[in-house]
């Protein structure tokens, strides 16, 4: 498929700092209510200047910080994206390096996760209808090289691959834990990126992650254990590369026709439609549309 036969549409989920966006214009709010309620804030759409792209942004946490990782209505985030007409999902999230060759100030295009939430809802389908997606390569290849391609415009040092070991907060971690982490092989740490990237995975959606490194968490005796103001002061330097990754990746989105992500839900519905209340076939007809009942 070309790229004018194409209609993309880059979703950017990350902080308010990111709304800052000269490079895109008709820009207007849009709200959006979902079978899961309200997402953290209303949607910024726009076009890229020069370009073909459409792009939607959704700050997390909601302009001014409202809500803490473990408040995110994660499912209704992703659903609002979705309906939406969103074909690519970019995470952009402030992280903990867990590693000596991550410094803070670097930028990871991370490929696996550790999921270690305790309190979210992590999938759509848990009422009704069940349904078994395969997870086990969780970030787009094909968008994820893109966004490793765009970072590398920047200044910034990038880091491709990763595991990124997602925790609940809102508390960062104690050294054991931090310690016990690194055990783990993660490679950064923290507390957004689940169940985010299983509902994109559910909702059948390429998703990739430039995590935005502040900080070395508190496993590294030599430095002084994180705290907010240092988080802050280096995220406000990587949030000015983040923009640049977005606008690149926005102005050369790659085909995804063929990511693992647009097949996701093939086989995986296990319910049969005779099987699935009514309450469920309304809840999740934007993303299964309507299922035939047998005669």
């Amino acid at each position: 498929m070309s790229k004018g036969e194409r209609n993309d549409v880059l979703a950017i989920i990350g902080g308010s700092g990111l709304y800052e966006m000269g490079w895109l214009e008709g820009v207007e709010e849009v709200s959006v209510s979902t079978p899961f309620g309200l997402p953290s804030d209303v949607v910024l759409r726009g076009h890229v200047k020069g370009g073909d792209a459409t792009v939607l942004f959704l700050p997390r946490h909601g302009r001014g910080h409202r809500f803490s990782p473990s408040t995110i209505n994660y499912r209704a985030n992703i659903c609002a994206l979705k309906m939406l007409g969103a074909t690519h999902v970019l995470s952009v999230s402030a992280v903990g390096s867990m590693r000596e060759e991550i410094a803070p100030g670097d930028l990871v295009v991370v490929d696996q996760f550790i999921d270690l939430t305790k309190r979210r809802a992590s999938t759509f389908f848990d009422d009704g209808v069940v349904a078994h997606i395969p997870f086990a390569d969780p970030v787009c290849p094909i968008l994820a090289t893109a966004v490793h391609e765009a970072a590398l415009t920047t200044t910034a040092r990038v880091h491709r691959g990763g595991t990124y070991v997602c925790i609940e907060g809102p508390q960062f971690s104690t050294r054991a834990e931090s310690l016990m982490y690194r055990a783990f092989g993660a490679h950064v740490i923290g507390m957004t990126n689940m169940p985010e990237a299983k509902l994109a995975r559910e909702a059948e959606l390429p998703y990739a992650t430039l995590a935005l490194t502040t900080d070395f968490d508190c496993w590294r005796v030599t430095e002084e254990a994180v705290n907010v103001e240092a988080v802050i002061a280096v995220l406000n330097r990587n949030i000015v590369h983040a923009r640049n990754v977005a606008r690149t990746l926005a102005h050369g989105l790659p085909d995804v026709s063929r990511s693992p992500a647009r097949s996701a839900l093939r086989n995986a519905v296990m319910t049969s439609p005779d099987a699935t209340s009514p309450d469920a076939q309304a809840r999740l007809e934007w993303l299964l549309g309507p299922r035939p009942k047998a005669d």
